[in-house]
């Protein structure tokens, strides 16, 4: 009895050290593969702008879970982009989680934006704390969490994220070119926002401190 249970204690001590010994070869395959999304991400994930063309996201912060969600819909055509679609359809579902891992394990950099208006500030802290129910456009904070850090798989950190990303992924949800959320949430919430709703809480994510997702 007794060199079972030493057999059982030593195995719950050694587990700990297997799995972060997996963490840390997953990371290390993610930053051999992710040398091909450095191009558009940046090195360190912070991601770009290319003015008038496209915004690509920061990807330090963001849940691993969500990061490899949006991998399999790039490359099953669920979410449509036309670079990201050859590049998803490279990787296997091993490089996927070792790419999200990689990302995970970075601190969380981006490039902070401004400080909107007082005015701009209060339109958009009233959609995300409170939402607009005469419109039925309920809370930000509803489903990407209390401070909008992310929830789990399908509701992503929007804090620390560019102002263009925002305004261009909102857009994308109104004229239903991007359709991979959970439950179609998000085109009919788009649709009853304006247009300076739409710049305001894409100016007030921007300005957030990025931090990692929850």
């Amino acid at each position: 009895m007794k060199k079972l249970l030493s057999l059982t204690t030593l195995a719950s001590l050694l587990l700990p050290v297997a799995v972060q010994a997996q963490d840390a070869q997953s990371i290390e395959r993610g930053k051999k593969a992710a040398t091909v999304c450095a191009a558009c991400h940046m090195p360190d994930g912070r991601g770009s702008v290319v003015p008038n063309l496209e915004a690509r996201p920061r990807l330090t912060g963001l849940n691993p879970e969500y990061i490899v969600k949006q991998l399999q819909d790039f490359k099953s055509g669920t979410r449509d982009n036309i670079t990201m679609k050859p590049m998803a359809t490279m990787l296997t579902d091993e490089q996927m989680q070792d790419i999200a891992h990689y990302y995970a394990s970075l601190p969380v950099v981006h490039d902070k934006a401004e400080a909107p208006t007082e005015e701009v500030t209060k339109v958009a802290e009233k959609l995300i704390m409170h939402g607009d129910w005469n419109r039925y456009i309920p809370p930000c904070i509803t489903c990407h969490g209390p401070h909008a850090r992310g929830v789990g798989t399908h509701f992503p950190n929007l804090n620390g994220q560019s102002a263009e990303y925002i305004e261009q992924q909102l857009h994308a949800w109104r004229n239903g070119k991007r359709h991979n959320d959970l439950l179609h949430l998000m085109k009919p919430i788009a649709e009853r926002l304006n247009e300076s709703e739409i710049k305001a809480l894409a100016a007030w994510f921007a300005a957030q401190s990025a931090v990692k997702g929850e």
